[in-house]
């Protein structure tokens, strides 16, 4: 019997990044996989750790001990488990949530790297630098957050009525504090998204400027919701970094714009967009002289009774 050939070797990639959608669900499936695998194995050392994470995270909470009698204008929190299995879920949502935040360089690079073979050669150069900025900026989100998290449990707690004290379940402050995690470190990548999308040709820093005034509203208003407290220094903690953040992109999306169009003076065009017309008058060479042909030959007369059949059909 003869030997099995050989598999034949894989087919190279499209310099310019076309698949079929089948081979975009594979690589979507394997970038998904990947950032999970990274979130379990960090969860689990987090899990390893849980308790000094824990500590962390109810440091701020003003609980009631003899030590902080007098303290926080009369108002503390009784931190209790409601339940036996409240423990184990509180340690659960704890170590996902440290997992799903310390993995967030490689899951932003997994998004990256599925998206960038789309892009041309030129707009790849810059997965680098996105992905330098995208960590930092989620992470020092999270950062404000942790920071303001006190003032925020301090503002809620102070609308307890006098002569209670709140009972107060670790899940329900720590859905406030992961609530304000996330959001806080997604709103930090705003600005980066904008960056994006200037680079890829979608919007121009000259329209990003023209929506300032628009944005500086939308950013307040969302900070306004995305605090979970009233007080306005938590949502100025959210929004000051995000305008100045904004105003920052916009900046860098101006000076992209002026680098491209110094390389393309059609840039700023469209693809729809009619491109520049040369009117200039151009010298017209002299008239040259065309022999007229034939005359065509006279058509036979029509008989006057085929004229009057014409007629009535009319």
């Amino acid at each position: 019997m003869s030997k099995l050939s050989k598999a034949s070797p894989k087919a190279p990639k499209d310099p310019e990044g076309r698949m079929a959608l089948a081979d975009h669900l594979r690589e979507l499936r394997n970038r998904v996989v990947k950032s999970v695998l990274a979130i379990v194995v960090i969860t689990i050392i987090a899990a390893i750790y849980h308790k000094k994470i824990e500590h962390f995270l109810l440091e701020p909470l003003p609980q009631c001990t003899p030590e902080t009698s007098g303290q926080y204008h009369g108002r503390c929190a009784q931190v209790s488990n409601i339940g036996l299995t409240a423990g184990f879920t509180w340690m659960l949502k704890v170590s996902l949530t440290a997992g799903v935040v310390g993995t967030v360089p490689i899951w932003l690079y997994q998004v990256w790297a599925f998206v960038a073979p789309g892009l041309h050669k030129h707009e790849k150069k810059y997965a680098v630098v996105f992905m330098l900025c995208g960590a930092p900026l989620f992470l020092a989100g999270v950062a404000v957050a942790i920071l303001t998290l006190p003032t925020t449990v301090e503002v809620l707690i102070s609308f307890t009525p006098n002569g209670t004290t709140p009972i107060l379940p670790p899940e329900d402050y720590f859905d406030i504090a992961t609530r304000m995690v996330l959001v806080f470190g997604l709103a930090f990548e705003f600005p980066l998204l904008l960056v994006m999308l200037n680079q890829v040709g979608i919007v121009t820093g000259r329209r990003l400027l023209g929506w300032w005034r628009g944005m500086v509203m939308g950013i307040t208003v969302f900070a306004a919701f995305a605090t979970p407290s009233a007080d306005p220094l938590s949502m100025l903690a959210l929004a000051a970094p995000i305008w100045a953040l904004y105003f920052i992109a916009v900046g860098i999306a101006i000076l992209n714009d002026r680098r491209k169009r110094r390389n393309n003076p059609d840039a700023d065009l469209d693809d729809e967009e009619a491109s520049h017309l040369d009117l200039s008058v151009q010298p017209v060479a002299g008239a040259g002289t065309v022999q007229a042909s034939a005359a065509p030959a006279a058509s036979a007369p029509v008989p006057a009774s085929r004229r009057e059949q014409m007629d009535d059909i009319t």
